[in-house]
């Protein structure tokens, strides 16, 4: 069905079907009619983290900024579900268009910057979802807040949404909000991962439950910088890394409309990237890191790829864009 939707949907603006495509799968799921969608598959169960995950594929955050489409998105066999990026306060991200269809590359190039309802209507959408399956929340800054006050937001974040997560995201890797990436550098991560090492101490020992936290990084770092931050996982003993998010790098799309557009580039021309990001994680964790997969991930051999270069689980987002939920389902088949 979703080969006969997608013209239709690729004729709007790239936000707008975004949002279309939202609505009708809410619409779909409301009506019982998510079976003549997606069939979901049992897959095999991956335990990490502490968590058990009935499949290893997962929705990547960013498809469901606020936590609006839980249920709907759940119900198309994910094995996980990842939403926000979140912020403190609302914000409205950065002005439209901001979002661009490289159909000839299967690739999206988006400049969203965060944009979201905040952190206070996420939890009240999380809180009127049925799902009690396995839920990681993205958290992120303002882009109002100053760099050097990132940790604040961070923290405001995590205490928010602790209670109703099974896993957190530290995303410092988007490229679409000013300087961002700057919190990867080696003082500025290390001063970062501390604060929130210790406010999951604080918030386990309130709540009496911990909540692993994971670290999302970007795909346009070079050996030193990954090392980096691979000895700092290992010291502040987080709970996983999510690899990759988008990147800044345009090889395979810049002779294409929209190719040079500002933001971040995900799907097929960063799939190799990705993966070898996971690779070299992989070395250089040992063992100690779960790795999170993500990036160009089309068809369930990617997502092996992913798996035999190291990572423990995979998310999907361009490829749902692209594929459909068909792709979920080849995905948790090929890595059963």
């Amino acid at each position: 069905m979703y080969s006969l939707l997608r013209p239709l949907f690729f004729q709007l603006d790239a936000e707008k079907a975004h949002h279309a495509g939202l609505a009708a799968l809410n619409t779909a799921y409301k009506l019982g009619l998510i079976p003549l969608i997606a069939r979901p598959h049992a897959g095999k169960p991956v335990e990490i983290m502490g968590i058990h995950f009935p499949n290893a594929v997962g929705l990547a955050a960013g498809l469901d900024k606020n936590g609006a489409y839980i249920d709907a998105l759940a119900a198309l066999g994910f094995g996980f579900i990842e939403i926000g990026t979140v912020t403190p306060r609302p914000q409205p991200g950065n002005p439209k268009p901001r979002l661009f269809r490289i159909p000839e590359a299967q690739a999206i190039i988006n400049r969203m910057g965060f944009n979201n309802d905040g952190v206070e209507q996420l939890i009240r959408n999380v809180k009127n979802a049925s799902y009690r399956g396995v839920l990681g929340i993205n958290i992120g800054k303002n882009f109002d807040t100053p760099i050097e006050r990132a940790a604040e937001d961070y923290l405001t974040c995590l205490t928010a949404v602790y209670p109703y997560a099974s896993y957190v995201t530290v995303n410092i890797s988007s490229p679409n909000t000013k300087n961002l990436r700057d919190l990867q550098s080696a003082d500025a991560l290390s001063d970062l991962l501390g604060k929130l090492k210790a406010e999951q101490t604080r918030l386990a020992n309130q709540h009496g439950r911990y909540v692993p936290i994971a670290l999302k990084i970007a795909p346009d770092l070079n050996d030193e910088q990954l090392a980096d931050i691979a000895q700092q996982l290992k010291q502040h003993r987080f709970d996983a890394v999510i690899a990759t998010n988008t990147t800044l790098s345009r090889r395979g799309v810049s002779k294409f409309a929209h190719g040079n557009e500002t933001g971040g580039l995900s799907g097929t021309p960063i799939r190799l990237t990705a993966t070898r990001i996971v690779t070299r994680l992989a070395n250089m964790l040992a063992g100690e890191v779960p790795i999170i997969g993500v990036g160009g991930i089309m068809h369930g051999q990617h997502a092996q790829e992913k798996i035999n270069a190291g990572a423990d689980l995979i998310q999907i987002y361009t490829g749902l864009i692209y594929r459909g939920p068909a792709l979920i389902r080849e995905c948790v088949q090929a890595l059963k």
